[in-house]
């Protein structure tokens, strides 16, 4: 199956007040593998950067000057997101603001229904722990030594990460069904080759050969006295 992993960073924390989404990060997986296909992008929100949230991801008001606006790029990033489920830590924020930007130019927003939440995730699998991105990849050995501020894509990255520990581990596609091959190949995903195009292995000899069960009879006979088997 393929889903999308995405991140944001926005100049404050509510698009009702007039908050934008400045920066989007999205991470392609299939089957639960990242694929290596990313989109990223910069957004010029058209209003000023809050020093507070300049303080959080370092995107300023100059930088951002020089970018698209979020319509220029609209076409591109739905193309990328597709029909899949997408995937954020506490998604409702995330989804708010795109689907913020998509009504700001005139776009049918994006289906809540195929919003998966980590943090709803995370809450399930340990009630009472701390819930935070950083958290979560320290209680699953997740290096983020590189994060110094937030960033959408190296955020929705580290999150591709978390998402594998948290819905079964990096085994969550081992399948002893006969049907495996057949529904992994459908899903065309690059990793997998199907059992058919393994070389075929004859299979090796396990029982004894008579002269190595007669040597054993021998030791079993001279060493072993009074064997419980021959009574």
């Amino acid at each position: 199956m393929r889903e999308v992993i995405f991140d944001t960073e926005t100049t404050g924390l509510d698009p009702k007040t007039g908050d934008r989404m400045v920066e989007i990060g999205c991470v392609e997986m299939i089957g639960r593998v990242e694929t290596g296909r990313t989109f990223h992008a910069y957004f010029n929100p058209e209003r000023d950067m809050p020093v507070e949230a300049e303080k959080v991801h370092g995107l300023s008001s100059a930088f951002l000057a020089t970018k698209p606006r979020f319509a220029d790029t609209a076409d591109e990033l739905l193309a990328f997101l597709g029909d899949a489920p997408l995937v954020a830590h506490n998604a409702g924020f995330d989804f708010g603001f795109l689907n913020n930007e998509l009504s700001l130019c005139g776009r049918a927003p994006i289906d809540l229904g195929r919003m998966v939440d980590t943090v709803a995730i995370a809450r399930k699998k340990h009630p009472g722990a701390k819930l935070s991105l950083d958290a979560l990849c320290t209680r699953y050995g997740i290096d983020r030594s590189h994060r110094v501020k937030h960033g959408a894509l190296l955020d929705a990255e580290l999150l591709a990460q978390v998402y594998v520990e948290l819905t079964g581990g990096r085994q969550i596609g081992l399948e002893l069904t006969a049907d495996a091959d057949s529904a992994h190949a459908a899903s065309d995903a690059p990793w997998y080759r199907p059992v058919a195009n393994r070389p075929r292995r004859e299979p090796r000899p396990h029982a004894a050969s008579p002269e190595e069960r007669a040597r054993w009879e021998a030791f079993l006979a001279a060493e072993i006295k009074e064997a419980v088997w021959t009574r």
